[in-house]
């Protein structure tokens, strides 16, 4: 059983305050706090109560409410973290509410989905809150009742003295307990004895989305707002050079036509600031549809761009880098040319651990690899939309994004506006994977609605969003494995790189489990803009590194669970380096538990299967893809996948990540793809840019959690990088051939294969 000292946290971590309509709130500094917004629920809560930074509340009807602060976009943050809470308050779920938290920049240290740390963050805070609310309304009890806290037992929401028979529900001692002092220290439940956390429970907002509730971005709307199109260059390396108002001035419901710059001259952009045209041409007017009919038509003039450098502040207070975006029209088939060169150079050496050369030199035979993979769209569902309110030196924002704290200091400069003036409030997300961690486009409806004086909703169009980036990068890595006269490995060496950034973890597995190593990493400058995908990096580090186990445990002579689970022994026991950032023993427990669930060795007549493992974002996760040829057509029939992230808070929500996942990165291995001519992306809708489909996802997937006492990890990105690579083993398994390129599906027709 844990003890939690409050003082532990730098702030005041908590504070309790009474309710003017009775009852308690108890308020921690990471959870950002709104007015119920719902007629149904304010019934079942207080008459009054206070809106402050952020709070838990604590009803006099014995009703809790959560403001969760993590923007949602299908994670269901906002169910589990509401668990976590209610588990420690010991609370019943049924009396929980939850409200999304819109965001409060004076008031709040981390509003941010992404990176797959909203749980893993979370957790002591979250329970460390519950736990404070539980010990003062005990007090209260302990203080009415005049018996010794010691004897008072909590359940379920409902306060008991055994001794003497004294029972009451929390709502009943809610406003004395408002009145207590706040424990130094609380006292944790033991994990073994929790009720919620770790029983499924039902998204919180599950009903309102399947009956068209208005969550989203998109559904807003005021009355007199008018509406904006944004018009951009048509290729990367060019910029507005200018355009004819006239030519749409005529049109029905065209209010206005003008341009906007997003960022100011001296303005120091932070690592979310990526915005691939930062001048760009406005159009508003009466209607959606009037407005996107005036973009047709209106005559626009472009011009080459000429290169430009700028500082861009590091990522969790990492120092400032310098980017500089060169001038040009760039092409994928350059892009490969220079890939193949770079390939043969010296790379930046990031790790070296024994001789590796040498042990190149003395060995009796070389495995040289290379892998690829190109641009990939994010295709959120959503389209990019936001609803901006600026008048005066007051402005209300409302949209979908995964970062507002990283958008409200480019915001406040580029309307001039104090940051402190600026309400931010928090849409459900259609959709986000990364992109929406990129905000230009609140920037973009903010900047229009102050220049027409009016509330204003912009909304891209697809060909908008896949023709302005953000893009996961361009990779290449080449792998070099060298074996002794008795296929025993003595040395690998990687070599990584991408376009405009290189994909190495160079102290992940198999790191830290081979004496002679070598990693090295390359980049290539470009003007086509990038940003994080889900899982940055991983989603093709992954699949290179574990394809090109699998061919080396096939030279080797040596079962490809089993050749992994041997260098993992190595780690464990005996590791080389000292920065290796993963635990062996963990790793090797998904691959072992994987092997026993999928039957590793016994696969069904006519299965081809392929096994994949991979550690990101503090999670392991290992997948099995079962693949057949039907009608000569290659089908996944199923995909087994063990993953340990520690406790698991809400398993059904936990499994619905897994499976979106898996066929997520399953649609993107064989179909995904963005090439770029003169600049511009060959693909701007789904009528080219190739989704997987219902009948293409696996037939079935069994997600299996390895049962842990650790702290939560991240779980969003995990399960999407390994499957790149199962998926590939199993292919080759099917067909005879192995899989250096992605997407697969070209390849495969090649095979005169069905896709």
């Amino acid at each position: 059983m844990a003890t939690i000292n409050k003082n532990l946290d730098r702030r005041s971590f908590l504070k309790v305050s009474a309710l003017a309509g009775g009852g308690m709130m108890l308020s921690f500094s990471w959870l950002a706090g709104c007015k119920p917004t719902l007629e149904e629920e304010l019934l079942a809560m207080p008459k009054e109560w206070f809106e402050l930074n952020s709070y838990i509340k604590i009803g006099e009807n014995g009703a809790v409410t959560l403001y969760s602060p993590n923007p949602e976009f299908g994670s269901n943050v906002k169910t589990s973290m509401p668990m976590i809470l209610a588990e420690e308050l010991d609370t019943d779920w049924k009396n929980v509410f939850v409200e999304q938290a819109d965001f409060w920049p004076t008031r709040i240290e981390r509003q941010f989905t992404g990176g797959s740390q909203g749980i893993r963050q979370g957790w002591t805070p979250l329970r460390t809150a519950g736990a404070t609310a539980r010990a003062m309304l005990i007090a209260a009890a302990a203080q009415t009742w005049n018996v010794p806290t010691a004897e008072i037992t909590t359940s379920a929401g409902i306060i008991e003295h055994k001794g003497s028979g004294k029972k009451a529900h929390y709502g009943e001692m809610a406003s004395l307990a408002a009145t207590m002092e706040v424990p130094e220290e609380v006292t944790l439940k033991e994990i073994s004895s929790f009720k919620i956390v770790g029983n499924s429970k039902k998204n919180v907002d599950g009903a309102k989305i399947v009956t068209g509730k208005p969550l989203f971005g998109i559904d807003h709307k005021v009355e007199g707002m008018k509406y904006a199109a944004i018009v951009h260059p048509p290729a990367f390396g060019m910029k507005l050079k200018s355009f004819d108002k006239s030519s749409v001035s005529g049109m029905s419901g065209i209010m206005d036509v003008f341009s906007i710059n997003l960022f100011k001259d001296d303005y120091g952009r932070n690592f979310f600031d990526t915005a691939t045209f930062p001048e760009i041409v406005a159009i508003v007017g009466n209607s959606t549809w009037e407005v996107m009919q005036a973009k047709k038509s209106l005559v626009v003039e472009w011009e080459n761009a000429p290169e430009e450098s700028f500082e861009i502040a590091g990522f969790g207070g990492r120092g400032n880098s310098k980017v500089t975006v060169p001038a040009g029209l760039e092409n994928t088939n350059r892009h490969k040319e220079r890939m193949a060169e770079y390939i043969q150079k010296p790379g930046n050496v990031v790790r070296r651990d024994g001789n590796p050369e040498e042990a190149f030199k003395k060995a009796a035979k070389v495995i040289e690899k290379t892998y690829s993979a190109p641009f990939l769209a994010h295709n959120t569902m959503e389209p990019m939309n936001c609803f901006a309110d600026v008048k005066g030196d007051q402005a209300v924002i409302y949209g979908p994004t995964q970062a507002p704290e990283f958008i409200a200091n480019t915001l406040a400069s580029s309307l001039g506006i104090p940051k402190e003036n600026i309400q931010i409030n928090l849409a459900r997300m259609g959709g986000g994977f990364g992109r929406r961690a990129y905000s230009h486009h609140m920037t973009e409806a903010a900047l229009i609605s102050q220049k027409i004086q009016a509330p204003v909703k912009m909304v891209y169009t697809r060909e908008d969003d896949m023709s302005a980036g953000v893009y996961r990068p361009t990779y290449s890595a080449t792998y070099r494995a060298a074996l002794d006269e008795n296929n025993n490995l003595l040395a690998l060496h990687v070599k990584a790189g991408g376009i405009p950034e290189t994909p190495l973890h160079a102290n992940r597995f198999p790191a830290g489990a081979i004496d002679n190593y070598l990693a090295e990493a390359w980049q290539i400058e470009s003007n086509i803009t990038i940003g994080a995908f889900r899982a940055p990096r991983s989603n093709f580090i992954a699949a290179a590194e574990q394809s090109f186990l699998d061919e080396l445990a096939e030279v080797m002579g040596k079962d490809p669970i089993e050749f992994r689970l041997e260098l993992l022994k190595r780690a464990e026991t005996n590791p080389v380096g000292e920065n290796n950032d993963y635990d062996a023993k963990r790793y090797a427990g998904v691959l072992e538990l994987v092997r026993e669930k999928s039957n590793w060795t016994s696969p069904a007549p006519g299965v081809s299967r392929g096994v994949s493992a991979y550690f990101c974002h503090n999670s392991y996760v290992a997948e099995v893809v079962d693949t057949v040829i039907k009608d000569s057509k290659p089908v996944v029939e199923k995909v087994v996948a063990a993953v340990d992230c520690g406790i698991v808070v809400n398993p059904d929500a936990a499994t619905n990540m897994g499976e979106g996942a898996i066929i997520d990165g399953i649609g993107n291995a064989f179909f995904g793809e963005l090439a770029f001519e003169n600049g511009a992306p060959n693909k701007t809708n789904f009528d080219k840019y190739r989704m997987i489909r219902h009948k293409e996802a696996p037939k079935s997937i069994e997600i299996h959690f390895v049962e842990s006492q650790e702290d939560p990890t991240g779980l969003g990105e995990p399960f999407f990088p390994p499957v790149f690579a199962a998926l590939a083993n199993s292919l080759y398994k099917a067909t005879g051939k192995r899989y250096y390129e992605q997407p697969f599906a070209p390849q495969l027709e090649m095979q005169n294969l069905k896709m």
